[in-house]
């Protein structure tokens, strides 16, 4: 797993971990980022990368590939890691490579997405978790949640709100790739049993 900032996504996966997956390493771009002390208390492997330590983001990803790939991970999660992978990375990991990003994709690519959601005016916001590809926020989708846009709503209070749908909506994905429930067909994500299939309801 790959992260930045304080690891409530990562959390999330710890408290779901089950019999056919779990988190394999911790690894931050940010050596006090507070997920990996998250990893530690958990027993999971936790391991800064600054960015800094490196000539060019060539050499920088190298080193994010060998510390996964030496820890055994066999799928990568981007959950709060605020970089853009190159697209060497990605091709890496194809369909491997798993990202959540806070808004309803292909809407709000990018930052800001919660202030963007209100500004917009738009009447449901939410996440979505997908596979990667090189273009950004872009790829095949796993699995949305949405929430109503509230008219008293402020963007923390949004970004809130998303975020506790995140923590659902992100393991309920792993869980489905460690399963063998769903594969990618023409950038398209197919589920093997769509009879099988369950979502969390919206909050």
């Amino acid at each position: 797993m790959l992260l930045s900032g304080r690891g409530s996504n990562l959390q999330a996966l710890l408290d779901a971990r089950a019999a056919s997956w779990e988190v394999a390493i911790a690894v931050a771009d940010v050596e006090d980022a507070p997920g990996l002390a998250r990893a530690e208390a958990a027993g999971v492997p936790a391991l800064a990368i600054p960015r800094r330590d490196f000539a060019d983001r060539a050499a920088f990803e190298d080193a994010f590939d060998a510390a996964l790939r030496t820890a055994g991970a066999d799928l990568v999660v981007l959950a709060g890691f605020m970089r853009v992978l190159g697209p060497e990375f990605v091709v890496r990991w194809y369909d491997r490579l798993v990202n959540i990003h806070p808004s309803l994709l292909p809407a709000f690519r990018g930052l800001d997405t919660h202030r963007r959601a209100l500004a917009a005016g738009v009447g449901w916001h939410g996440c979505t978790v997908h596979f990667v590809r090189a273009a950004l926020d872009a790829g095949p989708i796993i699995l949305q949640a949405a929430v109503p846009v509230r008219p008293d709503d402020t963007e923390e209070a949004l970004a809130a709100r998303v975020l506790a749908r995140e923590h659902h909506v992100l393991p309920q994905a792993i869980g489905w790739i460690a399963d063998g429930r769903i594969r990618v067909e023409n950038e398209r994500v197919v589920a093997a049993d769509p009879e099988d299939m369950t979502v969390n309801p919206s909050q």
